[in-house]
């Protein structure tokens, strides 16, 4: 492994988003090479130390990558993780990869639409309908199924365009999360990316309830990055 690549890819990640961010560092080193095919990765107890994230992220990621193909653990004495020979054919739009402008200009549309709406929205004065609005649409998200994630998902952050009581605003986010919804439909559903984005969804509805317009700001540009980086790391 070439340190200094190592070093700029095994750095640590920010805390809000520890195991979307530890994916995209994990898979940017085996794709870029860093770590070959056949070869291992550094032990647990060194990545988790330089990544700065607890081995339970650390694993999980781990595990996702296994999911996904891209590695396997191996036990005993010669144990740990190693890159798999045949890695999984990078995903594909129209028999060809995504290209990386059309995926920025994506992701920045929807940072710009997401952390406005979260933040008009909690600077309102929400009435009653607009307060169960969000509450039963976070109840929603957070109890749908895997195969019925997606829809959910959308259907929360649509409500919080619709409770800033702006029919443009709304419009512009549908519009903006049919894009994404594109480019999530290629890679795959990760369970404890799942849970963390369920979380965060009810950090960002307690801040709007709350009328802390910084807050449903602040966590809604976390949660967007969190898709962000697995967005980045599975197609770009």
């Amino acid at each position: 492994m070439e340190s200094k690549a190592g070093d700029a890819l095994f750095r640590p990640v920010r805390a809000g988003n520890a195991f979307e961010e530890t994916v995209e560092r994990l898979l940017q080193a085996i794709r870029l090479g860093v770590v070959g095919a056949g070869e291992r990765l550094p032990s647990e107890r060194e990545l988790a130390e330089r990544l700065g994230v607890s081995r339970v992220t650390l694993r999980e990621a781990i595990r996702a990558l296994a999911d996904a193909g891209y590695v396997e653990s191996r036990r005993g004495r010669y144990g740990g993780t190693f890159v798999n020979d045949i890695l999984p054919d990078p995903p594909a739009a129209d028999g060809r990869n995504v290209d990386n402008a059309v995926l920025e200009d994506a992701l920045g549309l929807r940072h710009v639409l997401e952390t406005g709406a979260a933040e008009m929205a909690a600077s309102r004065s929400l009435s009653p309908a607009d307060r169960q609005h969000l509450t039963s649409t976070l109840a929603e998200a957070a109890a749908a199924s895997v195969g019925d994630y997606r829809r959910k998902d959308s259907r929360l952050h649509l409500a919080i365009a619709e409770v800033t009581a702006s029919g443009s605003l709304t419009t512009a986010m549908a519009d903006a999360r049919m894009r994404v919804n594109q480019l999530l439909d290629m890679i795959p559903l990760l369970e404890p990316n799942l849970e963390h984005s369920n979380a965060q969804h009810e950090a960002i509805v307690d801040a709007i309830l709350a009328g802390d317009s910084e807050a449903a700001r602040q966590v809604m540009a976390e949660h967007v990055e969190g898709t962000a980086s697995l967005l980045r790391a599975f197609l770009a």
